[in-house]
């Protein structure tokens, strides 16, 4: 792996870090401001989804990057290893094809909310900020995808299965 590839993903990990903890710490903050206090802010419920919003973006693009996303691998262990690559790579492609048309479709309400200025009603900034991030995703996702299916096209050129993923459960 290069250097660059070692340090975005070391990006990715602590982005995820971060933003889990920041979630964590607000729910936890508000729940005390909420029941001990009888207060409760603003911005810390809208904080708090926005963040998991790019939680969730960051942790697609992790997930095809690790193929820890769902898959029906008795079909990869049924087939002849290149095969099970073609399959795979058809997997890819799919999931490619879905990113841009789901990225072409995500970029019309950040234009629209850039065009009118809109904000968000607790923090008062640009909903631009927020609304950004599954655009973003989109990126994350059909770049790790990339990464794979190139993954993929060495283990065809070698007879090799494709590698398989990183297991969520046992």
């Amino acid at each position: 792996m290069t250097a660059f590839g070692t340090h975005w993903r070391n990006a990715e990990r602590f982005a995820m870090l971060w933003l889990y903890a920041f979630i964590t710490a607000v729910i936890v903050i508000e729940v005390i401001r909420r029941f001990v206090f009888d207060y409760s802010s603003i911005w810390g419920e809208e904080a708090a989804r926005f963040a998991f919003v790019y939680l969730v973006w960051i942790g697609a693009a992790v997930g095809v990057r690790n193929r820890s996303h769902i898959a029906f691998t008795i079909l990869f262990d049924a087939l002849p290893p290149r095969a099970a690559v073609l399959l795979s790579m058809l997997g890819h492609i799919a999931v490619m094809v879905f990113a841009v048309f789901a990225l072409w479709w995500s970029i019309d309400p950040v234009l629209t909310s850039y065009r009118f200025g809109s904000v968000a009603e607790g923090l008062r900034v640009s909903r631009v900020w927020f609304l950004i991030a599954v655009p973003l995703g989109f990126i994350l996702v059909f770049g790790r995808a990339v990464g794979v299916m190139i993954e993929d096209m060495h283990a065809f050129r070698d007879n090799r299965r494709p590698p398989s993923g990183e297991k969520l459960f046992d």
